[in-house]
């Protein structure tokens, strides 16, 4: 059927409903938009004209001043390379685990497969609480150090089971092949299963990666006093919290008010909000393709 029928020879309920299908989806797209355009516009907005209200997507009174005051701050800028640094460790050595352990599990030849896979999946219901956690961080020494982002959330059970779920679909005859030319484990399932498993490995890497980049209270409970440690997450929540309770003074650093005298708090807000939402959107298009597929199949074969 060529495109001129498909056009031209529908009737008219399929074109009205085409008609509609369209406008729906540009109605949930601009109510999808507009409130980070919003929030985008106020940003770039001069502070004193924002109280005034009115502003849609479009800054009415341009600048960048919001910015130039956030980059001033100390805090912020080692926050944003400290969460660069744990949202790139944590997704590959979180990823890097998480494949490990579910291309064991995926091998119908793992002896310990079924009582390694329900001692994960209790992991999932039971948990020992927050205060054994923090308990259990302080006698290990982590409290005060990098690694404290890491380790805690090295394997998530979730994670592995939506991986292995992919690796389940791929033929063993695969691996036993490899085998057969020479192949061991290690490179069956570096140059075999995850090329195979790519788009699992892409939707758990966004997992992890908006996980990390968008954690705060690990630093809170762990490195709240560690300023070489924090995170931008932390930082943008002791700026909304003095901003929610009027008070422009830092939990941790008094010369907020100072830092703050030129600019509103709401413009501040907003202008913080950006900068830690751009990141994620600009990684997230690069997974996109990956990302349906890779669930829909984990579902499936779960």
């Amino acid at each position: 059927m060529t495109s001129k029928k498909l056009l031209g020879g529908a009737p008219l309920s399929d074109r009205l409903l085409s008609v509609f299908v369209y406008v729906f989806v540009i109605f949930v797209m601009i109510i999808t938009l507009y409130p980070f355009l919003n929030v985008l516009a106020l940003s770039f907005n001069d502070s004193v004209d924002s109280v005034r209200g009115g502003i849609t997507i479009f800054p009415r009174d341009f600048t960048t001043e919001n910015y130039k005051v956030i980059f001033s701050f100390g805090g912020l800028i080692t926050g944003f390379k400290i969460s660069v640094l744990r949202t790139v460790a944590g997704t590959v050595v979180g990823l890097i685990s998480a494949s490990m352990l579910a291309f064991t599990l995926s091998r119908p030849d793992f002896q310990g497969r079924k009582f390694v896979s329900v001692f994960l999946a209790l992991t999932m219901y039971v948990s020992g609480g927050l205060i054994p956690v923090y308990f259990l961080i302080r006698d290990l020494h982590m409290m005060g150090t990098f690694w404290v982002y890491i380790l805690p959330g090295l394997v998530s059970a979730f994670n592995v089971f939506v991986i292995r779920s992919f690796m389940d679909g791929i033929p063993y005859a695969l691996q036993e092949s490899a085998k057969l030319d020479g192949a061991n484990d290690f490179t069956i399932y570096w140059r075999i299963i995850l090329p195979m498993a790519k788009p699992a490995l892409a939707t758990i890497a966004l997992f992890l990666a908006v996980g990390q980049w968008n954690s705060w209270f690990d630093t809170y409970l762990y490195n709240g006093s560690k300023e070489s440690l924090t995170t931008l997450q932390f930082e943008l929540m002791k700026v909304l919290q003095s901003t929610t309770s009027g008070n422009n003074v830092d939990i941790h650093n008094t010369n907020m008010t100072q830092m703050m005298s030129s600019v509103s708090p709401e413009s501040v807000k907003m202008a913080i909000t950006i900068v830690v939402t751009v990141p994620i959107l600009v990684v997230y298009p690069f997974l996109q393709r990956y990302f349906v597929k890779g669930m829909t199949l984990g579902a499936v074969k779960g």
